[in-house]
């Protein structure tokens, strides 16, 4: 007896339907988690981020935001604002998106 095995359909990114819906279970739990900070000023920053940046992440790049999520609020703001040097395993394009805080969006 022989087990044919089928693969799962994929998307555009060439992720089966397993790693897609895995893939968006995990983007849901960041969001929540950058727009629920602990103040209101890191919910923009860090919120907005995320809202403007993660559709297109690879997991590489979800690995890094989950990892900058577990930093204080306060280091992540001054990185950001550039009143302090981000630690070496945030430097990159990620980081320098962050840093241009053009994805805040101001009240007209």
């Amino acid at each position: 007896m022989s087990v044919k095995l089928v693969e799962a359909p994929s998307n555009t990114l060439g992720l089966s339907s397993w790693s897609l819906m895995h893939r968006e279970h995990r983007l849901k739990r960041l969001r929540f988690r950058a727009w629920h900070r602990g103040t209101k000023e890191a919910d923009i920053m860090i919120g907005g981020y995320f809202d403007r940046h993660h559709q297109l992440w690879d997991n590489q790049q979800i690995d890094w935001f989950e990892a900058l999520l577990e930093e204080q609020d306060v280091d992540i703001m001054a990185w950001a604002l550039g009143t302090q040097a981000p630690p070496e395993r945030y430097h990159g394009a990620m980081m320098r998106d962050f840093q241009a805080l053009d994805y805040i969006k101001h009240p007209e």
